[in-house]
């Protein structure tokens, strides 16, 4: 599968940048909601590329590692998505997946001012994420 061996290249990436000493900030759309609240149908898309066991238990290295995913570290609760499917129009009943992330090295943990998921601004089947740091 591709997309594991992309989160292994980039796992090691930025333990290299991490072991130097530097600072890692790093958002995209990573194809895989980590957690059951990242996904509106759990048991529907148990078995859909997105939220397999192996693609979740791989981005949970980047955790392991002591990457920090800067919404879930401020809102642990808080049931939001940043992606939705557009032929079924989910969008509208918010069924979506939490695709897209900030994630942060364990030096900028206590930096994150706020993180925050768009809903609001509409434009295509992704919404648009934020994170502020207080450098």
């Amino acid at each position: 599968m591709h997309t594991l061996a992309f989160y292994r290249h980039f796992l090691q990436v930025a333990q290299r940048y991490m072991a130097a000493g530097r600072p890692v900030v790093v958002t995209g759309d990573v194809n895989t909601a980590y957690a059951e609240i990242d996904i509106a149908r759990l048991k529907e898309n148990a078995r859909i590329s997105g939220f397999m066991p192996e693609e979740r238990d791989a981005l949970g290295e980047f955790f392991t590692a002591g990457l920090v995913d800067t919404f879930r570290s401020l809102h642990p609760d808080e049931v939001k998505y940043s992606w939705w499917n557009m032929v079924t129009r989910s969008r509208e009943r918010n069924i979506g997946w939490r695709l897209d992330y900030f994630f942060v090295s364990p030096d900028l943990k206590d930096r994150v001012v706020a993180a925050d998921i768009h809903t609001e601004i509409m434009g295509s089947d992704h919404c648009p994420i934020s994170l502020t740091l207080d450098l």
